[in-house]
């Protein structure tokens, strides 16, 4: 019996060393030349935390075993690492990074065709209704939804359980509370704030472009704002409407 109780408790012991956070350091490079990559993104996907590389390409973030970082940087391909327990053993972790090869897309320019008189080019012209801010301090904008029409989007899809809206946020509960986390990070938003590839929100809330524009959508905001929002304006109006979905499912 006591041999029983001494090998459940080394099992025990074993299982919490295991567990343990610690400190992980690594370096990240790029395989074309070989030269070490400053602010690479590296977002710890379990623990929602995230930091950047320093000019070195060398970075230091905590994990734990079967945790997987996620690491990305514009113009390269983002790649993840499951985080193996030789890997926290032997330290020293080095990542290599892939260029992309970005084509532009020709854009074309169409412009109002005015007729110089005032009275009717003000009856032709297209009337914008989106509502955007512009911050004194800040380089960016952030649009406003309508709120009567956007509380009542969100009431519809919790009354309404095959809304696309409460499918969505019923099924990746989960993976939404990690935005609220992601919102406390101050590295992360920085990171965030720079970026408009949607990429890391993809990887962290598991859908797709299009699923995710959907979202955006129901929770009406407008085209404008999905094609010119950074990340992370993205992820403070999904988190935003998240919240209003909870509490009004609360009180359902």
């Amino acid at each position: 019996m006591m041999k029983k109780i001494l090998w459940f408790c080394m099992l025990l012991f074993v299982s919490t060393l295991v567990a343990q956070e610690t400190e992980l350091h690594g370096h990240v490079y790029s395989v074309q030349n070989n030269k070490p990559m400053a602010n690479v993104h590296i977002l710890n996907l379990n623990k929602v935390r995230g930091t950047t590389t320093n000019e070195k390409g060398d970075f230091t973030i905590r994990v734990t075993a079967n945790d997987t970082l996620y690491i990305s940087f514009l113009g390269y391909k983002s790649t993840k690492i499951r985080i193996t327990n030789d890997m926290i053993k032997f330290q020293g972790l080095k990542i290599g990074m892939t260029e992309l090869a970005y084509a532009l897309e020709e854009v074309v320019v169409t412009p109002y065709k005015l007729t110089g008189y005032l009275d009717i080019d003000a009856k032709n012209a297209p009337i914008n209704n989106n509502t955007r801010y512009s911050v004194s301090g800040l380089e960016i904008g952030y649009e406003s939804r309508a709120s009567a029409s956007a509380v009542g989007r969100v009431l519809s899809a919790v009354m309404n359980p095959a809304d696309l809206l409460s499918r969505s946020f019923s099924a990746k509960g989960k993976e939404m509370r990690k935005l609220r986390e992601m919102r406390k990070d101050n590295q992360l938003s920085d990171a965030l704030s720079t970026r408009y590839d949607r990429e890391t929100l993809l990887e962290l809330l598991q859908v797709d472009r299009s699923e995710l524009e959907e979202i955006i959508r129901s929770c009406n905001y407008s085209n404008d704002f999905i094609m010119t929002a950074n990340d992370l304006q993205v992820l403070e109006a999904i988190s935003q409407c998240y919240e209003e979905y909870r509490v009004l499912h609360k009180k359902k």
